[in-house]
């Protein structure tokens, strides 16, 4: 038996990654379903954010991920417009799963959560995947080439 009906977990998803199918896979060991929250290129481009994947790339390569672990069927694939989703406001997503990274983003829906009179959800801290040099695999250090997206160095 899960711990959880439902938890949650969101991000870019930009080149997907070691330290991203490690994310998907313990939501998955905490959830019978899970809400996975991908960001939307508009709510990319209002945070500044560049040179990221296009939705359609990113939603397609989770998509393949989900179906290849036979995972797509307890799935909800969502586009984010904001960095909470439905979070803040759904009572049935009982926990979420997050990287150290992302532990405030969650600490600030819960307190969201509250104000609404949604129970909070139990948060679970995963640690980060490393690439062969010891350090977090990144999509940004993948899209700077230092690493691929399986974490190893990419010499030059």
């Amino acid at each position: 038996m899960k711990p959880h009906r439902v938890v949650a977990i969101g991000g870019t998803f930009d080149h997907l990654h070691k330290g991203h199918e490690s994310l998907i896979l313990k939501a998955f060991h905490y959830g019978e379903r899970v809400v996975i929250g991908i960001t939307s290129d508009e709510f990319l481009r209002r945070s500044g954010k560049s040179g990221i994947q296009p939705l359609a790339t990113r939603l397609d390569k989770l998509k393949d991920f989900l179906i290849e672990n036979e995972l797509i069927g307890r799935s909800s694939l969502i586009i984010l417009e904001d960095p909470y989703g439905p979070t803040v406001r759904d009572p049935t997503i009982k926990g979420i799963v997050v990287s150290k990274e992302t532990l405030p983003r969650a600490e600030e829906a819960n307190r969201m959560r509250a104000v609404k009179g949604v129970p909070q959800m139990t948060i679970h801290i995963i640690d980060y995947v490393l690439a062969s040099d010891g350090r977090p695999i990144s999509s940004t250090r993948i899209r700077n080439k230092e690493i691929g997206e399986k974490g190893n160095l990419i010499s030059s």
